[in-house]
């Protein structure tokens, strides 16, 4: 018997790993996690970790291409040492979900897609309405799509995203979320056939991202400030950050963000379009906070 796989996508920031502790919530089955993260420190991971979960982690690449081989190997490692009912594999926000369910349908003989989960960001779609090749395979590709960040549109705005939504998926239902807050029943036993040609490109990605550790707190006021002024070429921003009260999980998307007292290892990465060369500067600002 073949154990079903699902798979949640989603851009940079759309909410993914809300969406995983959710499920971890209120998933009433057993069930082992598959982690990937474009950048070389695992935050999404800390996010979740305490929970009684399986987790395993790919970091530095996309599942999709550059990690094909270690994701084989490492579901099967995930099937021989958990026997879960169901895996669930979080992609980096870069990745495209075609090549990956090509990989699974044709290299894992032991599992089977059981549904394909994106989550988009309603404020995101709407101020960048022009979309790239990622963002929309994401989409084309989901079975089922949550639309999360509702609360941050307003309601004819909202039918606007949806309507672009349709125009590359016109089955998958949208699910309205804020926070991700959605039944989770709805989300699995979809079992959907999925027909996926043999994908010959390698993924290249123009994201770049780099990490910063702290060796010391850090005013947070201070940083709360330079983050306003980031550079818009940073899209994203996660991890944990050294306060004076304590360590905060910080995750900046474009422009929004948001702080959450928590402990993890006091490490930031910057995802964006060709930061490398950012990265002395933005260190030696980081420095002077």
């Amino acid at each position: 018997m073949k154990i079903p796989i699902s798979i949640i996508s989603g851009y940079l920031g759309t909410g993914k790993t809300t969406l995983l502790k959710r499920i971890i919530d209120k998933l009433d089955r057993k069930f082992a996690i598959l982690m990937n993260e474009f950048g070389d420190i695992s935050v999404d991971t800390d996010i979740i970790k305490g929970k009684n979960v399986n987790v395993k982690e790919l970091l530095g690449g996309c599942v999709c291409c550059s990690l094909t081989g270690e994701f084989e190997e490492a579901v099967k490692e995930i099937i021989k040492e958990y026997d879960p009912e169901i895996i669930i594999v979080e992609t980096t926000g870069v990745a495209e979900p075609d090549a990956l369910i090509f990989d699974i349908s044709e290299n894992l003989e032991n599992v089977k897609i059981d549904s394909v989960i994106c989550v988009a960001d309603a404020d995101a779609i709407l101020k960048f309405p022009v979309m790239g090749r990622t963002g929309i395979v994401q989409l084309e590709m989901a079975d089922i799509i949550v639309l999360n960040k509702i609360d941050l549109v307003g309601k004819e705005e909202l039918e606007n995203v949806k309507g672009k939504i349709k125009m590359y998926n016109e089955k998958a239902p949208i699910v309205e979320a804020k926070y991700c807050d959605v039944d989770i029943d709805l989300l699995f036993g979809i079992e959907v056939e999925h027909h996926v040609k043999e994908i010959h490109h390698v993924h290249k990605t123009k994201f770049e991202y780099f990490t910063y550790k702290f060796d010391m707190r850090i005013n947070k006021n201070k940083f709360e400030k330079w983050l306003k002024s980031l550079d818009k070429s940073i899209y994203r921003l996660k991890g944990f950050v050294p306060f004076e009260d304590g360590c905060y999980l910080v995750n900046y998307v474009n422009g929004r963000y948001d702080l959450e007292k928590k402990e993890g290892r006091q490490e930031i990465v910057f995802i964006g379009e060709r930061i490398e060369k950012l990265k002395d500067k933005i260190i030696n600002e980081l420095k002077k906070i």
